[in-house]
């Protein structure tokens, strides 16, 4: 059972999308980060953020299709374009227009107590020290979330992209996220609390993550550090990190896929609690990310 984030942020949503859409392949019959399995997963990414950028916004302003979007009916009807051969063109997922950038300025903590309580919490300031604004005798920033918004359908906000009408700025509005902490329950229990900041990376990092540990059983440590990639429907190159296996991105690029070399994807935290009550922490090691026990 998984348990995310719902909108405003499109994390949970995406996140339920992009594990749907890859079990219909059954993931479990490849290796991770293999030809398959990677071309499998990047186009349950790029159906999903296509979904994300025609329907997703504050649920308050928009008729709310969550039901609807992660439903079995929809998503099977979605994956029908999924070929093996070769990679599904981002316009034949969705209506071409660019995304807003988001930047990766957020921060995630994965806890677990003595009793077994679990809490993802994911924050964020957008840019990097938000408004660069301090609240006088409070000691913390104000964000400049507001460029998470579509300025308006058709015009281009200042990183020069364009967004639609579902998340296009109103008064008492709240933009569109793309933050994913997630919590797996197995029997009831906890069994994994994961999220990372990363902009719109946020999903697909967590996604692949969950992916690595019961797809694939790897343990807590290779499921986070292992190299990862990230498509997003647009722009229509897939990133991959540097130290992905080149094999793969070379056989995917000879399927029409276009791929782009990034420095890191994320910067997870998981924690998995095993089949005997152990718990297994793990910071990312992308960056000076820790683990804490009191």
């Amino acid at each position: 059972e998984i348990i995310s984030m719902p909108l405003p942020s499109s994390g949970g949503i995406l996140l339920a999308q992009m594990l749907k859409m890859s079990s219909f392949e059954n993931l479990q019959k490849y290796q991770q980060n293999s030809t398959q399995a990677v071309q499998i997963m990047v186009e349950a990414e790029r159906r999903a953020f296509a979904d994300r950028a025609e329907y997703m916004g504050d649920p308050g302003f928009i008729n709310d299709k969550t039901s609807y979007l992660i439903s079995d009916e929809y998503l099977k009807n979605r994956w029908k374009s999924f070929s093996f051969s070769n990679a599904t063109p981002s316009s034949k997922v969705g209506e071409i227009i660019l995304q807003p950038k988001e930047s990766t300025e957020t921060t995630h903590i994965s806890v677990i107590d003595k009793d077994g309580n679990a809490a993802a919490v994911t924050t964020t300031l957008n840019g990097l020290y938000g408004s660069k604004v301090v609240v006088s005798g409070a000691g913390f920033f104000l964000n400049n979330e507001m460029d998470d918004f579509s300025i308006k359908p058709g015009v281009p906000n200042m990183f020069g992209a364009v967004g639609g009408k579902a998340n296009e700025i109103q008064p008492r509005k709240r933009m569109l996220s793309s933050m994913t902490p997630t919590i797996v329950m197995r029997k009831g229990k906890p069994f994994m609390v994961v999220g990372t900041p990363g902009g719109t990376t946020i999903p697909t990092s967590v996604f692949q993550s969950v992916v690595n540990v019961i797809d694939f059983k790897m343990n807590a440590n290779l499921a986070v550090n292992s190299p990862k990639f990230h498509h997003q429907w647009l722009p229509e190159s897939v990133a991959f990190e540097k130290n992905f296996p080149e094999y793969t991105i070379k056989n995917l690029e000879n399927l029409g896929y276009k791929s782009e070399r990034w420095e890191q994807l994320g910067r997870t935290e998981m924690i998995l609690v095993d089949e005997n009550g152990t718990i297994h922490a793990v910071a990312d090691g992308r960056g000076d990310d820790s683990v804490a026990v009191e």
